[in-house]
Parts: structure tokens; sequence; C-alpha cells
């Protein structure tokens, strides 16, 4: 199987965007499968930098780049996207991006239903990026969704309109706002759909051509596991699915079509917004982390809190994921450091753990194990072969792929596009 799925390991920000990019440009389509433009991805190529939200990371190698149907799209993100990567040199066309028609879209009053509940005085916001993503994901479950394609039927728009405003002009009195004007809700939508409309495609038939054709797909997902829905810390998760199997429900092929799993974890920890951290650290090295890993969310802008490597939060969900092997990313933020943690185990009331209890009350008690490494003076920033790391790095490498049960298939040591380490190549398995 020639077609490779990228997803996150961790708390998301695991340095997807460059290891896509680095691998699109053996692929000859890339896919984007859930989420929406609340997960950044940063490519470095040369002197320039991409910060891409919704676009897949493929339009910067030029190859046909996929927004599938769990993908949910705000069109004003979409369109400005697309004119802000134009501008540093990158040709946007229809026939470069391909947007499901079947896509459900973000609308103004799902960005500020988001900021409504952010903003409740109890204390139990969740730290979302106030983008609309979990109100616009709630419309489709709830079948009140506005989709791409309604856009092309301006009587089909208004029902949707109408359907959609029941629900939420019911929701923004109850918490004192005024009602959403449904004509000023349709022009807004009538105003864009030309600059979205020309993408719109079934991106399942575009897929299914490809893979027929023996096309490498590389699909792309966004954040990590451990802000699934089902699978993560909830509730302070997104409202998809992240692991691996969206892959095919996300673009409409079949499971087996998904091909190898590469799963990407940073060599350390990190996270962006409230929910439990066992290894989060509030001391000189966090702060230290913090500092030379430059952690900061490319949307939000928002300090990422920082920890040391949970071997044992990230076993768990490479097995949930079904991931054939690793992307180690950041490895270089480690040099210099004398000693090095490993989370290889959590103790709970007195009892050692060997997984994350699902228990939201349960997480935020874990306390770790820690298992202590050497570290390493030398420099692995720019390594590109095992030849170039230090003895104390590759021992640690070497470690952690023993806590995880599952083979580091890369290593990334900067955000340059080339500084990659490759133990094993995703396309062939």
């Amino acid at each position: 199987m020639a077609n490779v799925t990228v997803v996150g390991a961790q708390w998301g920000d695991e340095g997807k965007g460059k290891l896509v990019d680095w691998l699109s440009h053996r692929a000859d389509v890339v896919a984007r499968f859930q989420g929406g433009h609340n997960a950044g991805h940063t490519l470095v190529v040369g002197d320039k930098v991409y910060k891409l939200s919704l676009l897949p990371s493929g339009v910067v190698q030029g190859k046909l780049s996929l927004v599938g149907n769990g993908v949910v799209v705000d069109p004003w993100a979409f369109a400005a996207e697309v004119e802000r990567i134009r501008d540093q040199g990158i040709d946007i066309t229809p026939d470069l991006v391909k947007v499901s028609e079947t896509a459900a879209l973000i609308l103004p009053i799902h960005g500020e239903l988001d900021a409504m509940r952010e903003n409740r005085d109890d204390g139990e916001a969740i730290g979302t990026t106030r983008r609309g993503i979990g109100p616009a994901y709630e419309d489709k479950v709830g079948r009140r969704a506005v989709r791409v394609v309604d856009l092309a039927d301006e009587e089909a728009l208004r029902a949707r309109v109408a359907d959609i405003l029941h629900h939420h002009n019911a929701l923004r009195r109850g918490m004192g706002h005024e009602a959403y004007d449904a004509d000023k809700l349709v022009a807004e939508l009538l105003e864009i759909a030309p600059k979205i409309l020309p993408y719109a495609a079934p991106v399942w038939r575009v897929l299914s051509d490809a893979i027929r054709a023996d096309e490498k797909v590389l699909f792309e997902g966004a954040q990590g596991a451990l802000l699934d829905v089902d699978h993560g810390t909830y509730p302070f998760v997104t409202s998809s699915n992240t692991v691996a199997g969206q892959a095919a429900a996300g673009t409409g092929v079949a499971p087996k079509d998904s091909g190898y799993v590469l799963g990407i974890a940073k060599a350390y920890m990190t996270r962006v917004g409230a929910g439990p951290f066992p290894t989060e650290l509030f001391d000189d090295n966090g702060q230290r982390l913090g500092e030379r890993g430059h952690e900061f969310g490319t949307v939000t802008g928002r300090q990422r809190r920082c920890g040391w490597f949970d071997a044992v939060i990230t076993r768990q969900t490479l097995r949930v994921g079904g991931v054939d092997g690793v992307a180690l990313t950041k490895l270089d933020v480690l040099d210099g450091f004398e000693k090095l943690h490993v989370c290889v185990a959590y103790e709970l009331d007195g009892e050692r753990l060997d997984y994350l209890p699902a228990g939201k009350e349960a997480q935020a008690r874990v306390k770790p194990i820690y298992e202590v490494l050497d570290g390493w003076s030398g420099s692995t920033a720019g390594a590109r072969s095992w030849a170039d790391l230090p003895a104390e790095a590759v021992k640690y490498v070497r470690r952690v792929e023993e806590l995880i049960e599952c083979p580091i298939a890369l290593l990334s040591t900067s955000p340059e596009r080339d500084d990659v380490i490759l133990m094993q190549d995703p396309f062939r398995g």
C-alpha cells in the first residue's frame, strides 16, 4: 500500500506540517480529513514560512490538495487563506485545491456561540480557539448544517438557514443575546459563495479515481489523538475524531486505503488550553522547553504548556490509532539538558497505572513516575544521519522507542524541511 496517513500522537502541535510537507514531495495527492481552521501547520521552506490552517500542506509542493467531508469549513477563512498563500507565490486554483461539496460550513453564529460558552463565569471553559469548530460539528451531527453544496442554490440555502437559526436563535435568546437575522446570514453567504464554489467537488470520487490509478495519497490529520472527541482527555478535546480511523470516513475512501499510519510526536510534551497534563513543568525546565521550542500556537499565538515526554499516554494513543511508525520531532530542543525525564507510569491513589484513566477527575489526580536519562551537551540541530547525533541522544531515542512500543520511523531535528533522519520509509511501509 503506497498511501500514508499522518496523525498527531499527542495534544497537537507535534510538527505535522513539516513532516507532511516533507512526505508530500513523493505523494500525488494530499487530503485533509477532519478539523477546521483551528488547527495550524507551519512549513519552513528555505527563507519562506507558510502558515496553513485549512489548505492541505501539499499546496506548497503543488500537489493536488483535497479538503474532505470530515472538515468543517469557514468560507471566509478559506478565502482569506487562499489570498494570503497566493501573495507568497503559490498559485491556488480549483485545479490544485478541491473542497468536498458535502463539507459543513462554519458560520458567524458558530464563532459567536463558541465565545459565549468560553466566557461562562463558572470556570468550566474548555479553552477552545473560539472559531466555531465545536458548534459547527454539533449542527452537522444535528442534521441542520449548511454545507458547501447549499451555496449553489439560493432557495435551498434559505431553507437551510431557516432551519439552523430555528435552533441557534433559541440558544441566543436563552443566553441573553439578540436573534441572528436570517436575511443577513443568507446575504453574507451569497456574497462569499463565489469565492468557494469554484473549489467545490465530489472529493470522494477524486480520491477514488486517484487510488484506482495507483497514485500515492497522503492523508493529513489535524490536532492530535489526545484531543480526539472519543479517545482524548474529554471534555478538554476537539469536536472531531483525530485518530487515523477518521481518514476513511472524513474523505470517503475505504479503511484499507489509508495505508501506513505515521504518528507524529514531540521529544517532549506540550498542550494548549485547559485540561490534564501529567508531566507539565512549572519550573525553569518548562520555561526553557517553551523558549527553545518557540512554543506558541500557529493559529492562536497562545503559549503552550510544556512538560517531559510521557511514554504512557503516547503508547496509549499509538495503540488506539493503529500507528505503524512514529516521527519524533524537535529532538534539538532537548540539546544541553543535563538530565532528561521520561514518564514510564502513573500513580493514582497509591496504585501504579500503565494507562491514563478515562475519568476527568482521575486524570487530574494522576502523578507521573519518571525514569531519568542522561542528556547531551552536543548539538542535534540539523542532523541528517545517526552519525550526526551524540551517543546520549541516540540512547534517548532508542529508550523512547522501547517505552512506546512502536518503531521510530523518522527523526526531525529542526524546522527546516530536509533536516530529517529516515529509518523507515512510510510510503514503502
